[in-house]
């Protein structure tokens, strides 16, 4: 009878655990298309309620790191001054995997169709829940 209920517990775990992953994998995937969205309507300040609103958010590009989200916001600013530059964002989601309780990493491309001429890249950011909230809390982007 123990191994009975030990079982039956350890099904009930596995399969939370198993909701509460979906769950999380969805409510990223929500993040990024609000981002695409935000971008798309040259709202770079939208685009960036992805991330963490902290100084210690970390992005890394071909321009070296920057730290925290305003320099993370101006970078996007600079690099992207107007619409003709910023274009379409479309993201290609390749990965969403789980690093530890809260914390995901995800891995894919993204693909810019603009009149400055068309770009692409990847990525790998990760994620964290932080008050309920997903947030970017570091981003590795490469072009």
């Amino acid at each position: 009878m123990k191994f009975v209920l030990y079982a039956l517990l350890a099904i009930i775990t596995l399969n939370s655990y198993a909701q509460t992953e979906v769950e999380d994998k969805e409510a990223i995937l929500q993040v990024l298309k609000q981002q695409e969205t935000a971008w798309n309507n040259y709202n770079l300040e939208g685009f960036m309620e992805g991330y963490w609103k902290s100084d210690s958010l970390k992005f890394f590009g071909s321009g070296g790191v920057t730290h925290g989200w305003t320099q993370t916001l101006e970078r996007y600013k600079k690099g992207y001054p107007d619409k003709s530059y910023s274009g379409t964002l479309n993201f290609k989601i390749e990965q969403i995997s789980p690093i530890e309780n809260n914390s995901y990493y995800v891995m894919g491309r993204y693909f810019l169709t603009r009149e400055a001429g068309d770009a692409e890249g990847i990525f790998m950011i990760i994620f964290k829940n932080i008050d309920g909230d997903w947030k970017i809390i570091s981003d590795t982007s490469c072009g």
